[in-house]
């Protein structure tokens, strides 16, 4: 019985095991885009991409140089020292104190150790107002993250809780936009916002979240349907109002639910490109996405500079999920499927 005790452990050990190599493996899949980022970020433009041949370097390498600046190369078999070329277009190089010119089509290599090239984020932030547009970005993710969760919220209450007519059908009216995509409305919306004077300000972009989202109304409105109603009528008994239980009941025992949504709304506005792009027009009201689109514009040629950019708006989102996951899972595994 032990043995056969100790044969089922083992085999349901090796699953597990099994299973989690498996995932690691997925990981790395999905993890490999984000650390070639990351290392490319910190290569100089000439080790970006490899010669043809040659396999890419995941670790980042810097020149080597003397105590002027100059590039240390290796040439027949010695280090030398590039002194670039002259004006009639012949390379020439230092070796062992002596001026020489290597023969026509004769090969050099660059020497290069293993660094980080730090200049790439310098020259990032040198060329994009970055301060301003973490301001600007900030300030749109939390006014569209107070909206939805306070109107998404509120909705959802009378959606699930109170009894009314034709709730169930509006609520099928509300889900249905979902699937009107965000391109068609796109146009109609630039114009009236435009006829009203809201065009080139912030208002297009955070208004609109104080009138709900039927995703996150969805979201909610299942959630809440999950609370037993016995809580709601000995509330009612007390004397409390629908508002009362709302906030006093319905929000405390919701701060899973209602923290994965003020998640999901703030990675979607932080990584949002084509709202922020079509009704702001002023630099200086730029996010972080359209500033980086700005910079790609203007510099195409810089890829170490644009991939450290990239990295500092990719970096705080992977750094908030991380640190809100508990939370996260919790308000998704929480939130049912009834009604």
């Amino acid at each position: 019985m032990a043995n056969r005790l100790q044969s089922i452990i083992s085999r349901g050990g090796l699953r597990s095991v099994r299973g989690h190599l498996a995932l690691l493996a997925f990981s790395i899949l999905f993890l490999a885009p984000f650390a070639w980022l990351v290392s490319t970020s910190l290569k100089h433009e000439s080790s970006i991409f490899p010669k043809p041949g040659e396999p890419p370097e995941w670790i980042p390498r810097t020149i080597q140089r003397d105590a002027e600046g100059r590039r240390l190369v290796n040439y027949r078999g010695s280090i030398a020292v590039d002194l670039g070329v002259t004006d009639d277009g012949a390379q020439r190089l230092l070796v062992n104190g002596a001026k020489v010119r290597p023969a026509e089509g004769e090969a050099f290599e660059v020497r290069k150790r293993i660094g980080l090239h730090w200049q790439n984020y310098v020259q990032a932030f040198q060329t994009i107002d970055v301060v301003q547009s973490t301001r600007n970005t900030l300030f749109v993710c939390f006014m569209c993250v107070i909206g939805t969760v306070l109107s998404c919220a509120l909705v959802a209450y009378g959606f699930s809780r109170i009894e009314w007519p034709g709730r169930n059908l509006l609520f099928i009216v509300v889900i249905s936009t979902m699937m009107i995509p965000y391109q068609v409305t796109l146009i109609p919306l630039f114009v009236l916002y435009k006829q009203i004077g809201w065009s080139g300000s912030f208002k297009p972009l955070t208004i609109p979240a104080f009138f709900g989202a039927p995703f996150f109304i969805f979201l909610l409105r299942q959630f809440f349907m999950g609370v037993p109603r016995d809580l709601s009528a000995a509330a009612r008994i007390d004397g409390c109002t629908e508002f009362g239980i709302f906030l006093r009941i319905l929000v405390p025992l919701s701060k899973p639910a209602l923290a994965t949504t003020a998640l999901f709304m703030f990675l979607g506005t932080w990584s949002d490109f084509l709202s922020p792009l079509v009704f702001l027009q002023d630099e200086s009201q730029f996010t972080l996405a359209v500033a980086l689109q700005q910079f790609q514009n203007q510099h195409e040629s810089l890829w170490g500079p644009l991939m450290a950019m990239s990295t500092v708006i990719t970096l705080p989102v992977i750094m908030l999920f991380f640190l809100t996951q508990k939370t996260f899972i919790q308000g998704i595994a929480l939130t049912g499927l009834k009604g």
